[in-house]
């Protein structure tokens, strides 16, 4: 298969390629290894290919690790940056609030209840409660957030 790009249609695909890669590299399942060296191969083979279709500038060979690689100076303007780490931040607040409000919702109910019911049922149920935290790290961000340990543990 022969694919034709233009100049800026292959620097779309290099960010896709190594935004794919960037968060297939988060993956730390049991068996991922496969498809993490699936992505990283696809990844180099375009890097390599863009390097000499115009892109050299921005595509540098890494002798440790045999493997084509970004420039720092283009991914910290690049598009794909700034999706993966809004991707981050977004993921991160989400994934506080739904599991903040769980919490809450287990001291309420139980673990056992809470256990049996359904993703979309306890959505249901901490809807209020999730809609407060979000209000308040909107508001805050994690300045009013504190741990607290137990006594035992000093």
């Amino acid at each position: 298969m022969h694919l034709r790009f233009t100049e800026e249609e292959l620097g779309t695909l290099v960010e896709m390629v190594s935004l794919a890669a960037e968060v297939a590299s988060w993956n730390e399942r049991p068996g991922a290894e496969e498809g993490l060296s699936a992505y990283e191969a696809l990844e180099d083979k375009v890097l390599e290919k863009a390097k000499h279709a115009g892109l050299g500038e921005h595509v540098h060979f890494d002798e440790e690790k045999q493997r084509h690689h970004l420039s720092p100076e283009f991914q910290d303007g690049s598009f794909f940056q700034q999706c993966y780490d809004e991707f981050r931040n977004e993921s991160f607040w989400e994934e506080l609030v739904v599991r903040l409000a769980d919490r809450d919702l287990v001291r309420v109910i139980g673990m056992p209840a809470w256990q049996k019911m359904s993703e979309e049922d306890r959505r249901a149920q901490t809807r209020d409660i999730e809609k407060r935290y979000w209000d308040e790290f909107s508001k805050n961000g994690i300045d009013r957030v504190a741990v607290i340990f137990p006594h035992v543990e000093g």
